[in-house]
């Protein structure tokens, strides 16, 4: 029998002001489910998710938890005040039976010693060490919130290998489509205040959601077609029968509503972002010979050479505190090299995004920071524009305008910066961290715009997916102040490397070792063995005629099975399955582990398969 879900959110409401968040929505965890969370900045994924971990509470909806399952939430912002050290701020965090010495563990995991002040951690070590918590105590439930944000490559590829070593059941909210990719299994669509699941993990999510958009579209056209044949009849119908005519008449009031209700539920504002174009460059951009740069004994770039020519779209990448943002500083003449040259090309004009946010002055409104202070207009590509219309291409509501930058939430920053930095022309972009705090369609909108700007563009980033869509090269960290530049995206560097952020030395190549010692009888050292002409050659192995019928038939019956394990999975989630039908939620139950074990089997089968015709065909 199949177990009841471990926690179950019905029908929740919740609304802040006067604008309902959350109207309806559900979400149901089972034991071990890895569920990725997804939706716009601002629809109520971080405020559903305290709702499951019990730090809000809705206005209306049921919430119900196993009474013996234990959950562990993490915020976007952690707060690891109180505690003199990250190992006494993990220790705290765990059951009073548990060995502290899980603590240590995880700390170590996390890429920490435990010995680290609270009191002057990086936003990294803090994310680490709010994470090893979590994991530390082992929960049923996990909930986590932005969990790679200020994590480098190196550390959000060691968080996936441990959440998907662990046995609990993950429900995630991340900006990053690769860690969703790589660890969801069913997808929770929060759309305007309710919930849609997909069984499927977020990979397959974006065709989904597109299909699910599309429809809502042609009802809206055909709801639009009956209204106007109802307007139709309104104007030039009979005036006869009166309480027919009042019957119809309030009908299609109700249907002006519903259209109304359409157009306001409509899935969010579209983002645009427009760049201003200055002069064009010359055909060199950045031309670095040679370059080093040390920090008393530590190197942080040492005889690095580049040449970025227009219209190039670098990558860099590395472990924070390698110096990523020294090496933009040296290259884009920010900051002097101690040894080598760096020259720039004619006519460049440089627009910034610091990851830090340090250019803005959080004290100022968001209108005053968009137009400098000057007036209440923005120029963009020579036309002048109010800036509350230039804010709304950011999707920021007019009565924003005179907001303080303080109280902007991460996503408001994070569009608040780039409105800043698009706003000043330029034909070079430098962009560090730009993916911070932004969601999947923002970082849509950003692509696009990189994709259709004319100038060049070095980036900084650890969002895998995002720089294989965007660059055309990537710089990496390989230790010791050596950085090198791979043709490609992040893929591609890997590929080329043979392995992701892990350190370089880690992966040297072996020495080989000595020739084992030749048995009485065989050929002497330096002296090749010859094979009688005679002698009959090794029989080479075929794939046997059943061998190949398995390849070919096996990938239909995977995506049978997993089409009905889908179905069982979603039949097996409705609470209310097993009072309605004993028997029939037993039969599911039953068909659903033989379904997954035949699934299991089939993958083995074609596994071995493939990699045997991969041998034969070497």
């Amino acid at each position: 029998m199949a177990s009841p879900p471990l926690l179950l959110l019905q029908d929740i409401d919740l609304t802040y002001g006067v604008k309902p968040l959350l109207n309806g929505a559900t979400l149901s965890v089972g034991e071990g489910e890895m569920l990725a969370l997804v939706g716009r900045n601002g629809s109520g994924k971080s405020t559903l998710l305290k709702i499951a971990a019990g730090l809000v509470e809705p206005d209306g909806g049921k919430s119900f938890l196993q009474p013996t399952a234990t959950i562990r939430y993490l915020p976007q912002a952690p707060d690891i005040s109180g505690h003199a050290t990250t190992a006494a701020f993990v220790e705290d965090g765990l059951p009073p039976s548990d060995d502290p010495h899980r603590a240590q563990i995880w700390l170590e995991e996390m890429g920490l010693t435990g010995r680290e002040s609270t009191a002057h951690l990086s936003g990294g070590e803090a994310r680490r060490a709010a994470l090893a918590r979590v994991l530390a105590a082992a929960p049923d439930i996990l909930l986590l919130d932005e969990p790679t944000n200020h994590l480098d490559l190196l550390a959000i590829e060691r968080l996936e290998q441990a959440l998907k070593a662990s046995r609990s059941a993950i429900v995630m909210i991340s900006h990053d489509r690769r860690f969703l990719e790589n660890l969801s299994k069913s997808t929770v669509w929060l759309d305007r205040g309710t919930t849609r699941r997909l069984e499927r993990g977020f990979a397959h999510f974006e065709e989904w959601r597109d299909q699910v958009l599309e429809e809502e579209e042609q009802g809206r056209h055909k709801l639009n077609r009956k209204i106007v044949q109802e307007e139709h009849w309104l104007r030039y119908g009979v005036s006869g029968r009166r309480k027919r005519n009042q019957r119809r008449l309030e009908d299609l009031r109700a249907l002006r509503r519903q259209r109304d209700q359409l157009r306001r539920n409509k899935s969010g504002t579209e983002m645009k972002l427009e760049v201003q174009d200055a002069m064009e460059t010359g055909k060199r951009v950045v031309e670095a010979h040679r370059v080093s740069k040390s920090y008393g004994d530590r190197k942080i770039v040492d005889d690095f050479s580049i040449k970025i020519v227009r219209g190039d779209r670098v990558g860099i990448v590395g472990p924070n505190g390698a110096g990523k943002t020294t090496l933009i500083n040296l290259i884009t003449g920010g900051q002097a090299p101690d040894a080598g040259t760096v020259k720039l090309g004619t006519n460049l004009e440089v627009a910034t995004l610091d990851q830090n946010r340090e250019k803005l002055d959080v004290d100022r409104s968001l209108a005053a920071t968009l137009t400098g202070g000057r007036g209440d207009s923005v120029i963009i590509n020579g036309r002048s524009r109010h800036v509350v219309g230039y804010m709304k291409d950011f999707l920021f509501k007019p009565e924003q305008a005179q907001t303080p930058i303080k109280a902007l939430s991460g996503g408001e920053l994070g569009r608040a910066m780039l409105a800043v930095a698009l706003s000043h022309p330029s034909n070079l972009l430098v962009l560090d961290e730009p993916t911070n705090d932004l969601d999947l369609e923002t970082l849509d909108l950003l692509q696009e715009m990189l994709a259709n700007y004319p100038g060049t563009v070095i980036l900084v980033s650890h969002d895998r997916d995002f720089l294989d869509r965007t660059v055309t090269s990537v710089v990496a960290y390989e230790g010791e102040g050596q950085w090198i530049e791979y043709a490609g995206g992040y893929t591609d560097m890997v590929a080329q490397r043979g392995y992701g952020m892990e350190k370089a030395e880690a992966h040297a190549t072996p020495v080989s070792a000595p020739p084992k010692k030749m048995l009485a009888g065989e050929a002497g050292a330096g002296t090749p063995s010859k094979k009688s002409k005679n002698e009959p050659k090794p029989e080479r192995r075929r794939l046997s005629p059943k061998e190949q019928h398995a390849l070919k038939v096996l990938p239909d019956q995977m995506e049978a099975l997993h089409k009905e394990i889908g179905k069982l999975e979603e039949a097996l989630a409705d609470p209310d399955f097993y009072i309605r039908d004993v028997e029939t939620f037993t039969a599911s139950t039953k068909r659903l582990a033989a379904a997954q074990a035949e699934l299991e089997q089939a993958e083995e089968e074609w596994l071995r398969l493939e990699l045997l015709r991969e041998e034969i065909g070497a």
